[in-house]
């Protein structure tokens, strides 16, 4: 990539960006010409912000997958709260607590840490760490469930909306 396409590709992520957070202060506080200052600096910073602890180039994001990952999202944390709820306040239902390893293909950085996040999201489990070769110990609930193929299902989900692989710039 040339230098005037990595250029140019820093501000379009910047411009995105700093529409993005406008468009949510509106969302937020309206439209009001006396907010005109304080819009303008949180959006600044909020932008800043943003480019610093996700730099552009990074993932290229697939909206399609993103916007499955955003339906997913409400539907797994209510069915996981449900679950949780009902398994500490019916003592017929098993619970063997333990540990699973999982050897995810997403390499150490956001999008893995994005993957842990939605996988806290599951019924009863929580990734608590990891090893250098990538390899997630996620503590869960009840160890006779296929814990590790849920794991893989919502890798794939995450893959899918990170684009499918990390963008090398």
């Amino acid at each position: 990539m040339t230098k005037a396409a990595g250029n140019v590709g820093y501000a379009s992520a910047v411009v995105a960006r700093a529409i993005g957070f406008l468009l949510f202060w509106l969302m937020l506080a309206g439209v009001n010409p006396a907010d005109l200052p304080a819009a303008v600096i949180a959006v600044v910073a909020a932008t800043w912000t943003s480019l610093h602890l996700l730099p552009p180039g990074t993932w290229r994001l697939s909206p399609i997958g993103v916007a499955r990952l955003a339906l997913r999202f409400p539907i797994q944390s209510v069915i996981a709260g449900v679950d949780v709820a009902w398994r500490a306040l019916d003592p017929k239902l098993p619970l063997r607590p333990g540990f699973v390893t999982f050897r995810s293909q997403i390499p150490p950085g956001t999008g893995r840490d994005a993957f842990c996040t939605l996988a806290s999201l599951m019924p009863g489990t929580l990734p608590v760490g990891s090893d250098e070769q990538g390899t997630l110990l996620v503590h869960a609930l009840d160890v006779g469930r296929p814990v590790v193929a849920q794991l893989a299902g919502e890798e794939a989900l995450c893959v899918e909306a990170l684009g499918g692989r990390p963008a090398h710039g």
